[in-house]
This record gives structure tokens, sequence and C-alpha cells, in this order.
């Protein structure tokens, strides 16, 4: 953009507000087109004050690398980028955005001798975990980008000239040279990545690489998460999204008969310390069956559980049934919603019979009986939401809850658990 006054730039901004040509604002202003668009906008959406609070302006390195970070990560677009920001000139953030390439995805504010990907992303002070796996993340997805552009360069070379090659690609010699030594290496971990590959299609691709990692130690490879994360990127390896949706709570008439003894504190520090119950709707292309599960608080573990296809009091006695078999419960609490089924006098009963005390969670208010909310989110999340046309009947999605259940007992392993499944959790923790 020409440099203008901000008398001109306000003058101009009226101008074409009130129809003035693109050719006469040119002709007047020297300013082509785009750049009348770039500052109407501007001026739209943060007024008249960004022309003089963004003029000569200095960006540090790290709000130059957060601005670039929503082009390279986010994948948003350098216009809208650059109105939101408030960038004084359209075309800052394209130079930006050059220099960051030349200097090997690293913000220089000088040029200093060749550039290098050595020192990109480098750990702040006092950097906190979240920080750092938010930093990782960045940089593995940036790295990731680069190592795309570079194998395609690789194989182009054997018909072009590197020089045009890493001309169009945007790519720096020094990049390309020193993300092609680090790609070698990838050969050296055939035996790593297999192991990824092996856990990620064994858990039928439910696992990040935070609990690959762990695994991966579990079974005697000592490797950096960073590693794994930048693998997994590097073969697509993407783990499920958590759905957003919520589960389906089956509660009939809603009243209260105990106080909440839990108050949101799920956990326990040993088994039957505390226990969780709810049920939750399993809807098949319209056929419905329903899961009354309980959890322990010490490890997330399901101790017993129904699958019905209707909800009923028959469901809830079998479920204690297995989970009271041969176990003393005495000082036990259970907490559930306030669901009929647990509103029930034989229900009451069965628990005063055991001296276990009764909890329930206030009216309207689903986070307090938080550990079976994620535990049903997770389930549906990994083995229902999204993959309904895997069942054919409704006998099939039963069966699948049943082997769901065990996994998620016996071999899914949880960070929190120190990367050890349920049941292992309990067992080593009883030794």
């Amino acid at each position: 953009m020409t440099k203008i006054s901000y008398e001109e730039k306000n003058n101009l901004y009226h101008d074409r507000k009130n129809g003035m040509s693109f050719p006469s604002i040119k002709s007047k202003y020297g300013i082509n087109k785009s750049g009348v668009e770039y500052l109407v906008r501007l001026i739209d959406k943060h007024g008249f004050d960004i022309l003089r609070t963004n003029e000569n302006k200095p960006y540090s390195s790290n709000e130059k690398e957060r601005i670039l970070n929503r082009i390279l990560i986010d994948n948003e677009s350098i216009l809208s980028v650059s109105i939101d920001e408030g960038l004084a000139a359209k075309g800052m953030l394209n130079n930006w955005l050059k220099k960051y390439r030349e200097n090997g995805y690293n913000i220089v504010e000088r040029k200093r001798g060749r550039p290098t990907m050595k020192n990109e992303f480098k750990p702040k002070k006092n950097e906190t975990i979240e920080e750092e796996n938010e930093r990782s993340k960045k940089e593995s997805i940036v790295k990731a980008r680069v190592e795309e552009k570079v194998n395609v360069v690789s194989e182009l070379r054997l018909i072009y000239p590197l020089m045009i090659l890493l001309k169009v690609s945007g790519l720096a010699k020094s990049v390309y040279y020193y993300t092609l030594s680090k790609i070698d290496k990838d050969d050296k971990n055939k035996e790593i990545i297999d192991k990824i590959k092996e856990i990620f299609i064994n858990n039928k691709e439910r696992y990040g690489y935070r609990r690959i990692t762990l695994e991966l130690r579990n079974q005697g490879y000592n490797v950096n998460h960073k590693k794994v994360y930048r693998i997994m990127v590097k073969l697509s390896l993407k783990p499920l999204k958590r759905n957003k949706r919520k589960y389906s709570s089956y509660k009939g008439t809603i009243g209260k008969i105990a106080d909440n003894l839990i108050e949101r504190n799920f956990n326990a520090e040993k088994p039957n310390q505390k226990w969780y119950t709810d049920v939750t709707e399993f809807n098949l292309r319209g056929e419905k069956c329903y899961l009354s599960p309980i959890l322990d608080g010490f490890n997330g573990e399901v101790i017993s559980y129904n699958t019905s296809k209707s909800p009923n009091l028959e469901q809830i006695s079998d479920m204690l049934n297995k989970a009271f078999d041969g176990k003393n419960l005495e000082g036990l609490i259970f907490h559930s919603d306030q669901g009929w089924q647990y509103q029930h006098q034989s229900y009451q009963q069965r628990l005063k019979n055991k001296g276990i005390k009764q909890s329930m969670s206030r009216k309207g208010n689903s986070m307090d009986n938080g550990m079976m909310e994620n535990f049903f989110g997770l389930l549906k999340t990994e083995m229902f939401y999204d993959q309904e046309d895997k069942y054919k009947t409704l006998d099939e999605l039963i069966l699948a809850i049943d082997d769901y259940i065990n996994y998620y007992n016996y071999d899914r392993i949880k960070i929190k658990l120190k990367g050890l499944s349920p049941v292992n959790y309990r067992l080593q923790s009883s030794n």
C-alpha cells in the first residue's frame, strides 16, 4: 500500500463509502483496488483508531509466531488474519511468511548467516506442561508439512533442477537438506514405527500419541513422546475424536431421596470406597438398548453391568447381584443421579442391607455424576458414534458393548493410572 497520511486514509475511506470508483481512487491516492478494499475492511472492523495505533507498530518474535501459526497451523487465510490482527498493510503478513520460510521456519529479526532449523520452537523459561504440549504439537505439525514438501521435491529431483523445485515449494536449501537428513533417520526407527502402527491398529484407532508412548514404555521401548507424535503425524495416524454429542441418560421420573455425599470429589483412595452408576440409552436405527454399569472411583473399573432392551428394575437387580457377590461393602458410598430406579424402595433396601451409603446428584447437575458422564462419552465415541453402520442388529451392538467393556477394563491404558489398565492398576496397587 502506498504510504499516505492518516487524513488521506480517512478521506479515502469516506470517498469509497460514498461510491467513488477504484480507478478514481487510484488516480487520487495512488492505491490499487486490493489496497483500497483492505483499508476499508480494516477500518470497518477496528474503527479509525487502528490507523494510529498500528502505524509503525513493532511486533515481537512471539507475536509474529502466534500470528503466523494461525496461517500454518490453523489454516486461516492470510487476508482474514491480517484484518483480524489489525496489520497496517496487506503485504506485511506475506513478507513475514517469506522470511519465516527462508529462515527454516524460525522467527529471526535479522538474518545472521545461513538459516537453520536447529533452534526452531525453542522452549521458554519456566514453561508449563500445557505450554510444552502446545509447542510440541505446533512444532510437529509444521515439521510434518515441511517433510511433505521435502518428500515431493526429492521425488521430482530426477526430472527438474533442485533450485527450481526449492523456489516453487518455498523451501530454503538449508531447510531442504536439514529435513532430508531428519527423514532419513526414520529408517533407523523402523522397529518403533512398526510398533506404533501395531498399537494404533490393535486399539482400533483409539489411542493418541500420549497413550501410545505409555504403551511403548510398557513394552520396554524408551521413546520420547515428541518422536511418537512426529511419526504419527507423518503417517497420518489420527485417533478418534471425542464426540461432542451428549450421551442419552435414561432417568424416568426424577425425585430426590438422598443427599449428595460425593460433591464432585470422585476419586477414591482404595477399591470399593466410592461407586458410581447410571443408565445410558443406545438408539440403533430406532431400536433401543440400555446399559447400566457400576464404576469404581479408585481406578474407573467397571465392577459390573447389565445390558437390556428395556429399562427396568430387573436390569438394576442383576447389576447389583454381580457387584455385591462375595464383597464386604460396609461404608461404601454409592452415587447416582435422581433416576426412578434409584428411588425405588427395593434398590434403597438392598443398599441398606449391605451397609452402603446412598448418594444422589442434585437435580439438573449432570456433572455431579461426572465420572459416569465421562465414561459414557468415552464408550460411545470409541465404539458407537459414527460407527452405527457396523452393527446390523441390536444383538450385534450388545455384543460389541460387552467386548468394549472387557477391553476397557483389561487392555485400555489410562494416563492417570500410570499407563496401566484399570484392572492392572488395581492388581499392582494391591501388591
